[in-house]
């Protein structure tokens, strides 16, 4: 039997993937979906969605965001793990862009200069997994942002070897073995097929539109 390839996965899989949908994290504007993403490390989007709302209300610009303070942000978003260092991140981040032109705007736009990665991870709280995710939902960027999902079923898949042991080393293989026509929606169609179907436990493997090429050890017939 043939394997699951990416180019198999990638031809099927969208098919039952809502293609309109780029990020489930909720977002006013360019600066707060990349405090949405921030927030979402070692979290799930749900929990993120259920204080972002009221949050991006207030501070939905560089500028309201310092001025909503660290100790305000805390109070929003202390639900959420690892919240002391994230509102740091995020009040870096907000000072940072304060310099550039729009920074008062509610409709914040990154400048175009920070449409390139080793610019936007110059900037506070700006990893490359944020970066990638970042460029690639706001910009359509061919970026891979290595989340849970990705990570996890790229291993499954028998994409990548035991070696690829952190989110670089995943992007770095995945780029090799995924055809470049693919590049700009790997993000977006592993992230849902692995939060949705492919799940960690109890995979949908009846639901999943390339289950017959799979060969996953924990696949359930």
């Amino acid at each position: 039997m043939q394997k699951l390839t990416p180019e198999i996965y990638f031809k099927h899989v969208p098919t039952v993937i809502d293609m309109n949908i780029r990020s489930e994290l909720y977002s006013t504007n360019e600066f707060t979906f990349a405090v949405a993403v921030i927030l979402s490390a070692q979290a799930t989007d749900k929990k993120v969605n259920e204080v972002t709302p009221e949050l991006f209300r207030v501070a939905p610009s560089p500028a309201k965001m310092l001025a909503l303070g660290e100790d305000g942000l805390k109070q929003h978003i202390r639900v959420l793990s690892f919240f002391n260092n994230k509102a740091k991140s995020i009040m870096g981040l907000a000072a940072a862009l304060m310099n550039d032109a729009g920074g008062a705007d509610d409709n914040y736009k990154f400048p175009k200069k920070y449409h390139n990665r080793d610019m936007l991870m110059k900037l506070p709280g700006i990893g490359q997994k944020t970066a990638n995710v970042v460029m690639n939902v706001l910009w359509g960027a061919p970026n891979i942002g290595v989340d849970t999902h990705v990570f996890r079923n790229s291993h499954r898949y028998g994409w990548v070897g035991a070696d690829a042991n952190t989110p670089e080393k995943v992007e770095s293989e995945l780029l090799k073995i995924i055809p470049k026509k693919y590049h700009p929606i790997v993000n977006h169609v592993m992230v849902l097929h692995g939060r949705y179907i492919c799940r960690a436990l109890r995979p949908k493997c009846g639901e999943c539109p390339v289950a017959k090429w799979c060969t996953a050890p924990d696949k359930i017939i």
